[in-house]
């Protein structure tokens, strides 16, 4: 397993611009640290611990107290696995999608509104239309419960 398989390089992306859709959810502070070809990011808070931005869930969990933690749990199969989203990015790879540079696997419907992670939910996005896309919809519904009818007006 090559981690660099399932990671974007994402060195000169302009994140404060990329993620101006997210402040709503994330902290303050933080770094970017990496990023998983379906277009979660893994960033560092001021007290060093790794955080994942899952962008079809819309959340933000703590994943790790530090870089070290999460450098070895990735050494486990079944972590690596999930939040590299190893199998996902292997049958995407073997059906034809190839990111170029700026580019991200995103979906076309959220899981969140009953998109799958399968081949046929995703499309290749630039990476600044995956966040702007899909911060704002994940906004408007963080405090509706689940099972609520959600109507969407589309502007273009």
């Amino acid at each position: 397993m090559n981690l660099n398989d399932y990671i974007i390089d994402h060195s000169d992306f302009d994140w404060p611009q990329l993620l101006e859709f997210w402040g709503w959810l994330l902290p303050d502070k933080f770094t970017v640290w990496t990023m998983n070809r379906i277009g979660d990011l893994f960033i560092i808070t001021n007290d060093g611990a790794v955080h994942m931005l899952d962008v079809g869930a819309g959340s933000l969990k703590e994943i790790a107290q530090n870089k070290d933690e999460l450098c070895n749990k990735m050494n486990e199969p079944q972590f690596a696995a999930d939040k590299l989203m190893m199998p996902l990015v292997n049958s995407l790879v073997a059906s034809g999608l190839v990111l170029s540079k700026g580019e991200c696997y995103s979906y076309k419907f959220l899981p969140i509104f009953g998109g799958a992670y399968e081949i046929d939910n995703f499309v290749i996005k630039t990476v600044a239309y995956h966040f702007a896309a899909f911060g704002p919809m994940h906004e408007k519904i963080k405090d509706q419960p689940d099972g609520s009818r959600i109507t969407f007006k589309v502007v273009n």
